[in-house]
């Protein structure tokens, strides 16, 4: 199964990846509509990426079946999503995202736009 793999100890804490994912999925200049949050992760100075690892808990508990799987890749349907955010209480790993400005939530379905953006190669696909 695919899933965006982060090396933290190359990672300098840039958010150019947040950057880019919010412009090229949500067309936004704001990197809180990004479907990635890099966090600091003290003592050490080293950087965690937050992000889906495509575990499908999201689209197990969809009352109306708008998360789907394809190619290993679990992909939210606008047009079927209701809005009702049971994907995002569901979400293990607190990387089912939402905004105030969007509806429905969002989450990484792969695009890897950040792993091409990286200054410091820390994101790959995997």
């Amino acid at each position: 199964m695919p899933r965006l793999l982060h090396d933290g100890g190359l990672c300098v804490g840039c958010h150019d990846c947040e950057l880019i994912c919010a412009v090229v999925n949500r067309g936004a200049n704001n990197p809180k509509k990004g479907a990635i949050r890099i966090r600091p992760r003290f003592p050490e100075p080293e950087f965690h990426a937050a992000v889906c690892e495509q575990c499908g808990a999201c689209a197990e508990v969809c009352p109306v079946e708008a998360i789907e799987n394809r190619d290993g890749v679990y992909v939210i349907d606008e047009e079927k999503c209701t809005g009702c955010y049971s994907c995002v209480e569901a979400c293990p790993l607190d990387v089912m995202f939402t905004h105030s400005d969007l509806e429905p939530p969002f989450k990484c379905i792969l695009c890897g736009e950040c792993v091409a953006i990286c200054p410091r190669s820390a994101l790959s696909i995997g």
